[in-house]
This record gives C-alpha cells, sequence and structure tokens, in this order.
C-alpha cells in the first residue's frame, strides 16, 4: 500500500494523503513518512510568494463567470454578504439560496488541478485543510440557519460550463418551488 501511494505522488503530488489518513487507509506512521515527500519546487521562494499574492480572494475570474451566466439569464443576487457564515460567493435571497464558488486549489477539491505546491508543502496542506474544515462548518452553519447551499466547484465551470450553469438554474428553479 505505502508503495503504491509514493509512485502515485512521483507523479501527482497532492493533498490527498491527508484524506488517506483521515480515512483510516494510512496510520500515522505512514502519513508521517509521505507528508514530506514531494519534489523540489521549480521557482523561487520569492517568485513563489509573488504567484501566491496575486490570487485574489474575492471577485475571482470564475465567480465572475458564474455571476454573469446568472445575471444574463435573470437571476438577480447579492454578493459576498459578511452577515452570513462564510461571506458566500452570491447570495440569491429569493431562492433562500447560497452559491459558494470555490477554487480546487484553495478548497481542497480532489481533482487533478488541486496539488499542493512543492515548496512549504506543510503549510499549504494546513492551510488548505483548514478551509476545508472552515467550508464545512460554513455549510453546517448555513444550513441550519435554512439556507440551501451551492458548491461549485473551478474545474466544473472550466470544463462543463453550460451544464454547471444549468445545473445550478435548475437547482435554484426547485429551491423556488420547495
Amino acid at each position: 500500500m505505502l508503495s503504491y501511494l509514493i509512485s502515485f505522488l512521483d507523479f501527482h503530488v497532492s493533498f490527498h494523503h491527508l484524506h488517506f489518513l483521515k480515512c483510516g487507509i494510512l496510520n500515522s506512521n505512514q502519513y508521517n513518512c509521505l507528508k514530506g515527500y514531494h519534489m523540489a519546487d521549480k521557482l523561487t521562494k520569492e517568485h513563489r510568494s509573488w504567484n501566491m499574492s496575486r490570487i485574489k480572494g474575492k471577485d475571482t475570474s470564475i465567480e465572475v463567470l458564474v455571476r454573469k451566466a446568472l445575471f444574463r439569464d435573470g437571476f438577480r443576487f447579492r454578493k459576498n454578504v459578511k452577515q452570513l457564515p462564510g461571506k458566500p460567493d452570491i447570495v440569491l435571497s429569493k431562492y433562500k439560496t447560497v452559491i459558494f464558488v470555490h477554487g480546487c486549489f484553495w478548497h481542497g477539491h480532489t481533482c487533478k488541478e488541486a496539488h499542493i505546491p512543492k515548496s512549504n508543502s506543510e503549510f499549504w496542506l494546513n492551510k488548505i485543510t483548514r478551509n476545508v474544515d472552515n467550508d464545512k462548518k460554513h455549510t453546517e452553519q448555513l444550513t441550519s440557519l435554512g439556507w440551501h447551499v451551492i458548491t461549485v466547484w473551478e474545474c466544473q465551470i472550466e470544463k462543463h460550463f453550460d451544464e454547471t450553469i444549468a445545473s445550478i438554474e435548475n437547482e435554484l428553479r426547485d429551491q423556488l418551488n420547495k
């Protein structure tokens, strides 16, 4: 099992090993062996820092795409409502629905795009794990307040935009009919 995971990580460095630990596939000794197992970063620390500092927290390109499509199709919303847990990206009060548009990297999606940087990987693993935990907490809080929560992933939007928007809109219409 451990040799399979190491060969897997050779080709696809990601935080899946933490998921394996949480699911019981790995024990803590195997996890500790793997958590430092990453190839060297091709960028300097300064260049990586510069890259990461340019990533926005709101009004990202994928959020804008989703909002424009919803607006074009007649859905009206507010964005980044601070009074709600997690400050949802899109809030559709009429539908009692919030939409989180998650970047695969930042929110720990299990797709190929969500990999841990090779430099300072322990920091990023902890950061992303905290984000995932916060996402779960905010979803639970919103649900307990009576909100319907939709999470849309960056990879869904990039690979299947029209289908993703249609799915969101169908879910919103279903929510209105409840």
